[in-house]
């Protein structure tokens, strides 16, 4: 099996059956070293069982992982999880209640270095002085972090992230990633994270694994999924937006709302159902508009708008908040010019 060297996990036709379903259905996917990539989709998608095929906690029915270039499961090959390398911070934490912060941080270290990357890792997540508190007396954002520095201490080829923020307090949970996020780019890890949060997955990867019913459906930086999904399924799971029918003319598509630039290239004249995320429609009011303002929802930093076009087609349009305008108000509807996706009907 070849497989780059710059390549942290390799993940060959794996397979993975409970009973009568498929929960990993033939999914390839590589992650280079020091990549942070998301595993997203809705749950029962299989994510969190692949995670743990990598892991070593499920064995694959069939195809091939390699960690750091070495075949860990596939064919005749077996390696349990303890000979692994891998790191793994669980939704729960899984701290040891009746261990302080040290002792859960050192476990797994070799007992000679163990104080000195206690010390190195306690000061990566910001955590030096709380050495001998217990998890019970620390907040939800502390012990995410012990549950981090315990899973970079061995030095790990693989950090592995099952929904880590779920049991975090909401309102904490955007502070306590960010914090994640840095602290792992910080120790240059490689890293895998399961999560079913698309604006998690966006904010905090490099790449966005989509998966839908055990299958990876598309692989891309979010930016690319967002703008450029694969299909009408990826379209829609990975955020708002309208399917206007359309007709492919050269490198555009006209739509009842005007031309777009297309994001991949499609038959000229072919007829499209184009994907208009409401940010690219722009609203200008005026008693000439053809269109009508008929509902609004204000969300802080911008407005969702609804809004109905001339021959009764409602659509929305995402417009910052200093945009204000009222509800009933005549406006013309304008393609803000980036890139779109079409779906051939």
């Amino acid at each position: 099996m070849n497989v780059s060297a710059d390549t942290a996990i390799h993940i060959s036709a794996v397979r993975k059956r409970f009973g009568a379903v498929d929960a990993v259905a033939g999914v390839d996917l590589d992650v280079a070293r020091g990549e942070i990539v998301a595993l997203l989709g809705p749950s029962g998608c299989g994510k969190t069982t692949l995670l743990r095929l990598v892991a070593g906690f499920e064995q694959p029915d069939a195809g091939r992982i390699a960690l750091a270039g070495t075949t860990v499961a596939g064919g005749d090959t077996w390696v349990p999880p303890e000979r692994r390398r891998v790191g793994m911070v669980f939704q729960d934490h899984a701290l040891f209640p009746h261990r302080d912060v040290a002792a859960n941080v050192g476990f797994g270290v070799p007992k000679a270095e163990r104080p000195r990357r206690v010390a190195e890792v306690l000061a990566l997540v910001g955590l030096e002085g709380l050495e001998r508190r217990m998890p019970s007396e620390l907040s939800g954002g502390q012990q995410q972090r012990v549950a981090l520095a315990r899973a970079l201490a061995p030095r790990p080829d693989v950090i592995l992230l099952d929904e880590p923020w779920s049991s975090v307090d909401a309102l904490l949970r955007e502070s306590v990633r960010e914090d994640i996020v840095r602290i792992l780019r910080a120790s240059g890890a490689t890293a895998v994270l399961v999560t079913h949060d698309r604006e998690e997955a966006f904010s905090l990867s490099d790449r966005v694994a989509l998966m839908s019913d055990g299958r990876i459906v598309q692989v891309a930086a979010p930016e690319e999924l967002y703008a450029a999904p694969t299909d009408r399924w990826a379209a829609q799971f990975v955020g708002p937006g309208n399917f206007l029918p359309g007709v492919v003319d050269g490198a555009s598509v006209g739509t009842a709302v005007g031309k777009f630039p297309l994001a991949r290239a499609a038959e000229h004249g072919c007829p499209v159902e184009a994907l208009i995320r409401p940010e690219l429609l722009v609203l200008r009011p005026g008693p000439d508009g053809t269109a009508e303002v008929i509902g609004r929802e204000f969300h802080g930093h911008d407005i969702l708008y609804r809004v109905r076009l001339a021959d009764g087609t409602v659509v929305c349009a995402q417009r910052p908040s200093t945009e204000v305008v009222q509800i009933g108000a005549r406006v013309a509807v304008q393609p803000h010019r980036a890139p779109i996706a079409v779906f051939t009907r």
